[in-house]
């Protein structure tokens, strides 16, 4: 089963041009299936029914795992076997009758403006590493991107005399995206007094680097922006998407186009942005209870 996963990965790489994250995302998953059936004696691909899967998906709600992470499983597993039949190794998807479990929509978690401000005010900006750091959390909640393509991002890609990026999304979909004066003027600060002191002998193209003078992983942004958190005073338990989801409720709450948002944001359905209308449309009743008199 290695080396047809293997396979798989690569075809995801080559033909539908995926990134790193998602064929990481896919591995992992198969890599777990394919553990589970080795524990219970079936590892051989060709043997592999319907039952089979349905009852790891039963295992993986057994121990706890949230419907979205195992609809996630399932698309994988799912793919995978396409793939399989695709190549002619086996006649039959066993996946064609296992039903996707229902995913609870849950509103996403999003700071308001005055928790936005204190977590801005958070960076020491007399240091490089504070001007690098205050310099990632403005563009993050410029822009809306996401953790990924903010540490993936390259020098080049800032146009700060244009008050654009250009941002490569899921699949390989460039797009380009505004900034706003204040993200523009941290990272006009970043550049040019800043970066130049973390920059080392190998001239890391990265926009932002860290101590080591190389890119910023996600692992590394994860722990600024909690330790800001932290230092803000900020209670809720937040992660670099939860500036993306801020991102997008501030701007329709303030009269913004949805299908604009959708453009900023990468959504290939604009179903997945309407999600933050209904995060809106509770911040309205949250105001209505608390300033109309017959509330």
């Amino acid at each position: 089963m290695d080396e047809w996963i293997q396979r798989f990965v690569e075809y995801l790489t080559v033909e539908r041009g995926l990134s790193p994250n998602t064929l990481e995302s896919y591995e992992r998953d198969l890599h777990t299936f394919q553990s589970y059936l080795a524990k219970r004696g079936s590892c051989v691909i060709q043997e592999v029914q319907q039952h089979h899967i349905a009852a790891y998906l039963g295992y993986l709600h057994e121990a706890g795992r949230a419907n979205a992470t195992i609809s996630r499983n399932l698309a994988s597993i799912r793919s995978f076997f396409h793939f399989l039949v695709r190549e002619d190794f086996i006649l039959q998807d066993p996946t064609i009758h296992v039903d996707t479990p229902k995913i609870e929509k849950r509103l996403p978690r999003v700071l308001t403006p005055e928790e936005i401000e204190r977590l801005l005010r958070a960076p020491d900006q007399s240091t490089p590493s504070g001007m690098r750091d205050y310099a990632m959390l403005e563009l993050l909640y410029a822009t809306g991107i996401r953790v990924s393509e903010l540490v993936s991002l390259k020098s080049t890609d800032v146009h700060l005399s244009s008050g654009f990026l250009r941002c490569m999304g899921k699949g390989g979909k460039e797009r380009i995206i505004p900034i706003g004066e204040y993200a523009v003027q941290a990272l006009d600060n970043y550049l040019q007094q800043a970066r130049p002191h973390l920059v080392r002998k190998t001239k890391d193209e990265a926009l932002f680097l860290n101590h080591h003078g190389t890119q910023m992983s996600r692992q590394g942004f994860w722990k600024i922006l909690k330790k800001y958190a932290q230092e803000a005073g900020i209670l809720k338990d937040i992660t670099p998407h939860t500036l993306r989801h801020s991102f997008a409720t501030h701007l329709l709450e303030r009269g913004a186009d949805l299908r604009a948002v959708q453009e900023m944001l990468g959504h290939a359905d604009i179903s997945t942005t309407q999600i933050y209308t209904h995060v809106t449309k509770g911040r309205l009743k949250e105001i209505y209870a608390a300033a109309h008199p017959r509330s």
